[in-house]
């Protein structure tokens, strides 16, 4: 049986998710939170019914407790627990192997990756890259491989569906001695994502994905873009970090680097003072007081100017990307909305590409507005560019890769 653990390390949570490839199922997924300070452990447990039937019901159970988990050595067992005691029995969907979302592969890592010591050494020293993210991805692999000891374990990278990007779009106009010392480039993010959802969308609308050209919007709390040729990624937004690019929940987005600077100089504000508002006091969140679009959404039906203001900076950038890589890629045949915002709001997506009435881009108002499961079409009949909603499933896509290389 094709079933595979999928693991998404973070530094004080760990995610999991069982699936079973073929069938594309998922038997089981969790999540332990505050680990080292406290411990809020979720487990979840799906059942379908019916499961010849192409729309089964999906019935499902779901557990929680506090508890104290130490580190992710603990929260591996902790989650063991969770399978022995809940269901389903690993005995019984015993994992062909472990597949790891790892952050940062920087240019050493371009397709899923066996783990082995000296892969496990590289990962780690791709943290100064990914210094947020990779040390818990290493964390969670090493816990994983001491629970998991007779299964092959891969290392599934963001960064890797990015590294067909060509030297013209990876390449900063910096120094050249300087930006090679410190491997300074674009590497782009979310790659699993966008892979997923471009591989849906060809095989939606019936076409050859090497003979489509595709722009990928996922947005989330982190949102990125990605313009894809005959299934490769040929540019994307995020880049030497994932700060680069859309305005984002919390994260500003493309700015002038000379704003820092200026910081530094007349507000006296040190490197760290600048990460922080960059990353965590920026976006949705320094516009408007939330970074959930929800509640910016809220804002601006009752008339709040932040909110209606963070709204048209968050659109006046979705545009401004959109249509530069129409003109990257010589034209577009599907546009494709995934993750949080992408999935759930109709004026985020129309409004978009509502300026696109140029490349025969139009949006059907009654198919935008219809929220549902699954692959749904929002574009006119007439649009020459299919329009599509696509639910991102990052965690199949690591199933699936992971499954490739064993």
């Amino acid at each position: 049986m094709s079933v595979v653990l999928v693991i998404n390390s973070g530094s004080s949570s760990l995610k999991y998710s069982l699936i079973e490839v073929e069938r594309e199922r998922e038997l089981a997924s969790g999540l332990i939170e505050r680990i080292g300070a406290g411990g809020i452990v979720s487990h979840r447990v799906f059942a379908l019914t019916e499961p010849s039937v192409p729309a089964p019901t999906v019935l499902d159970e779901r557990f929680e407790e506090q508890r104290p988990v130490a580190d992710h050595d603990e929260a591996f067992s902790v989650m063991l627990a969770q399978f022995a005691e809940h269901g389903p029995s690993l005995d019984e969907h015993p994992p062909a192997a472990v597949g790891h979302r790892v952050v940062h592969g920087g240019a050493r890592f371009f397709e899923p990756t066996v783990i082995t010591p000296l892969v496990e050494i590289n990962i780690e020293d791709l943290s100064v890259l990914a210094p947020l993210h990779n040390p818990a991805n290493v964390a969670g692999i090493r816990a994983a491989r001491a629970a998991f000891r007779d299964v092959p374990h891969v290392a599934v990278f963001d960064t890797a569906f990015h590294q067909t990007l060509a030297p013209a779009a990876y390449t900063y106009a910096l120094d050249t001695a300087i930006a090679g010392e410190h491997r300074i480039r674009r590497y782009g993010f979310h790659g699993t994502s966008h892979k997923y959802v471009s591989e849906a969308a060809a095989r939606f609308i019936g076409r050859d994905l090497a003979d489509l050209r595709q722009i990928v919007l996922h947005l989330g709390n982190g949102a990125s873009i990605t313009a894809i040729e005959g299934g490769r990624s040929v540019e994307t937004s995020m880049g030497f970090t994932p700060l680069e690019g859309l305005v984002m929940g919390t994260r500003t987005g493309d700015i002038d680097p000379a704003v820092l600077l200026h910081l530094a100089r007349r507000a006296g504000m040190g490197i760290d003072d600048l990460d922080a508002l960059l990353n965590k006091r920026s976006g949705l969140q320094g516009l408007a007081g939330s970074n959930d679009m929800r509640d910016i959404l809220a804002g601006r039906a009752k008339g709040d100017e932040a909110s209606a203001l963070a709204y048209d900076v968050y659109v006046h950038r979705l545009r401004a990307y959109v249509g530069a890589y129409i003109a990257q890629l010589g034209g577009v045949d599907v546009i494709s909305f995934t993750a949080g915002v992408g999935e759930n709001v109709a004026d985020i997506r129309a409004d978009a590409v509502s300026t696109l009435g140029f490349a025969s881009v139009r949006v059907e108002p009654e198919r935008n507005a219809v929220r549902g499961p699954g692959i749904r079409r929002i574009s006119a009949d007439g649009s020459a560019v299919a329009v599509l909603v696509v639910p991102t499933d990052e965690e199949l896509e690591i199933a699936r890769q992971t499954l490739s290389v064993i």
